[in-house]
């Protein structure tokens, strides 16, 4: 994702912030043998992060963990876990 595209759009940083959750409670969580997660989509999360609300990542964390019945604090410790 390039950050800098003037067609860049808050559905893109979305899209992207998404992505990146749904990839690692893929990898993490469900017993899939297909790896969605690759270092682009974490790297564009990351950057999405950083300019979204936090009321949206929140959003997104929370409707994801009850999509996949995730614990959202077992998701919280997955997405950062140095934290």
């Amino acid at each position: 994702m390039d950050l800098n595209d003037p067609e860049l759009e808050f559905s893109d940083l979305v899209y992207a912030y998404q992505s990146w959750v749904m990839a690692t409670i893929n990898d993490e969580k469900l017993e899939s043998e297909d790896k969605l997660l690759t270092e682009e989509i974490a790297d564009d999360g990351f950057n999405a992060m950083r300019f979204l609300p936090s009321e949206v990542t929140s959003a997104i964390e929370t409707s994801l963990a009850r999509v996949y019945e995730v614990d959202p604090d077992e998701l919280s410790e997955l997405l950062f876990p140095e934290d």
